[in-house]
């Protein structure tokens, strides 16, 4: 009886949001990416590409950046970066461009991720 009752809730039970993004928390899980990247109109090219304008830009598109072959290849096939592209991207980089030249492990953290995408899409 009680399992019938906890079944029959779970079922009526308004489905959970989705997590919200706040884009001022991604700025603080951003500080993980400036060892390599800036994000500020007109900056300069780290380790990695400014990230100024990134969501909606097509991929390996920086003037002047040394991209690795591999990601070169994903751009010449059209990858963009649009927020189902960042969100695999920064979940595991090497997923997406197996042999390119990010060090970064990827951000396992779904709230951080939606959070640093927000702040992406902030400063594009």
């Amino acid at each position: 009886m009680l399992r019938t009752a906890l079944i029959a809730a779970l079922a009526l039970a308004p489905a959970l949001p989705a997590a919200a993004q706040d884009a001022a928390a991604g700025q603080r899980v951003f500080n993980q990416c400036r060892a390599c990247h800036t994000i500020e109109a007109g900056g300069r090219n780290g380790v990695g590409p400014n990230l100024h304008g990134a969501v909606g830009r097509k991929a390996g598109s920086i003037e002047g950046f040394r991209y690795s072959a591999s990601m070169r290849e994903k751009a010449e096939g059209g990858l963009t970066w649009d927020e189902d592209n960042l969100r695999a991207y920064l979940a595991n980089p090497k997923a997406v461009v197996p042999a390119g030249s990010m060090s970064y492990p990827g951000l396992r953290n779904e709230q951080q991720l939606n959070d640093l995408i927000a702040y992406l899409k902030s400063n594009s």
